[in-house]
């Protein structure tokens, strides 16, 4: 079975899209589009502008989401996925591709989604930080036991989570983390505390985003963060994107799960190759492919 899976922030570089645009009519199109939705030109971003720029989660967001739809449809007929799936933001990459949302409104949600989480960045300092080589219930057990919000934020792949909370909590975790073994905690170079209950007044303005938006039936499941597990309903979908601004990612469980029904081959679609390196992970011997 071909799974398709779209990756999310952290994998955007300045020129990403370009050769789509310059290549293909269709492309131009989508991203002239995105403009005119956007109201700013993304595009001068994506192509020529400052890492700096491109940083900025609402500019990255809209981005990778671009880069990764745009791709996705320049494929044609080629385009066949049995399943889905996206890491956070690249949820709503994988809607589009499985036919769930239309690529105008996914790509408002996303932009609404990226201002909301700016927003609510700016509330609190808060940040995020990579935890090696060390067990999940080990990460799980410690934040726990810290005062303060600490929370595990992405599975991103066995030995690999990201915690998310306070600027205070998160420096108490990883010198707790190190003592207990970690090989690395690293703090992350990102707005704020994504995936943890810090994210609640953006949750809330992108619940009353989605429940205005249309989604409908997908083509074929996707695979979403929040119950890492294939999903169809266009209801259960919904739910599932709100709770995933305030829930942990579960990248880990989410690779298990599509390989044990049966994904065979592994293609990721959007820029960079941090999802085929999570999916080796788990199975050295699995088909991986760049779209």
């Amino acid at each position: 079975m071909k799974a398709y899976v779209f990756p999310g922030q952290g994998s955007q570089f300045v020129g990403m899209g370009k050769d789509l645009y310059e290549s293909s009519e269709l492309a131009k199109k989508m991203f002239e589009k995105a403009n005119e939705i956007l109201g700013f030109r993304i595009t001068d971003i994506m192509f020529d502008g400052e890492a700096e720029d491109l940083k900025q989660t609402k500019v990255t967001q809209p981005a990778i989401f671009l880069h990764s739809v745009v791709l996705a449809k320049t494929l044609g007929d080629d385009f066949k996925p049995d399943m889905v799936a996206g890491h956070s933001l690249g949820e709503f990459s994988a809607l589009v591709a499985n036919g769930t949302l239309s690529f105008e409104d996914a790509l408002r949600l996303v932009s609404a989604r990226a201002l909301a989480m700016q927003k609510a960045c700016e509330v609190t300092p808060s940040t995020m930080a990579a935890i090696l080589s060390l067990d999940d219930e080990v990460v799980e057990s410690i934040c726990s036991g810290i005062d303060g919000i600490v929370v595990p934020a992405n599975y991103n792949c066995p030995g690999q989570l990201v915690i998310s909370g306070t600027v205070s909590a998160i420096n108490e975790a990883c010198e707790k983390l190190t003592a207990a073994g970690a090989r690395r905690a690293l703090v992350l170079p990102v707005g704020g505390a994504f995936h943890s209950p810090l994210m609640e007044p953006a949750r809330e303005e992108l619940e009353a985003a989605i429940n205005n938006t249309t989604f409908n039936t997908p083509n074929c499941p996707i695979y979403q963060n929040v119950p890492a597990d294939a999903v169809s309903s266009p209801e259960e979908i919904k739910a599932n994107l709100i709770a995933q601004l305030t829930a942990p990612v579960k990248w880990t469980q989410t690779m298990e799960k599509m390989l044990a029904n049966g994904a065979s081959s592994i293609t990721e679609v959007g820029p960079g190759k941090v999802l085929q390196g999570l999916f080796k992970k788990i199975d050295r011997q699995l088909e991986t492919a760049s779209a």
